[in-house]
């Protein structure tokens, strides 16, 4: 499914208290994830969940600084994973794509955590720009959506 043929995204109705939310964003295009940023924050502020913005040095980062998160003494219910990774001239985009959401599945899995994945693997800046406009149709709104409603699963069945 393209993103255009996509259903817009929109916040679920969260049960019991208002979720905390750690946003992980790798800024390498800072404009890009600025949009998925503010994609991501306002489905948060939708559901009525407040959030906290952590950058990290690029895509590759993202998963190790969740997973830092999980060792520190603060409690989230979730997170959201924001980045973008633009194809270049060499196979360092294949091995950066794989392994950082290799990492970002890792620690969601290992650690059963409540997480939304907006990394943009794109063949060009225009694509990623695309993707994180405000028109509705932004993979950090996206991602937010789909960590609310892990939230919702957790909660249901007892894991949160």
């Amino acid at each position: 499914m393209s993103t255009q043929d996509a259903e817009l995204p929109s916040a679920p109705r969260v049960e019991g208290p208002s979720p905390h939310v750690l946003i992980v964003r790798a800024p390498y295009y800072r404009t890009v994830v600025e949009g998925l940023t503010i994609g991501a924050q306002r489905i948060l502020g939708e559901a009525g969940a407040t959030s906290e913005v952590l950058d990290v040095a690029g895509a590759y980062e993202l998963a190790q600084a969740i997973r830092i998160a999980l060792r520190g003494s603060r409690r989230f219910d979730g997170f959201v994973a924001l980045g973008c990774i633009v194809k270049g001239e060499t196979d360092h985009y294949d091995f950066i794509c794989r392994a950082s959401m290799d990492g970002i599945l890792g620690v969601a899995l290992q650690f059963g955590i409540c997480l939304g994945t907006g990394l943009l693997t794109c063949d060009t800046v225009a694509q990623a720009e695309a993707r994180s406009g405000q028109d509705g149709h932004n993979k950090g709104a996206e991602a937010a959506a789909a960590a609310l409603l892990q939230i919702n699963i957790a909660r249901r069945l007892g894991a949160a």
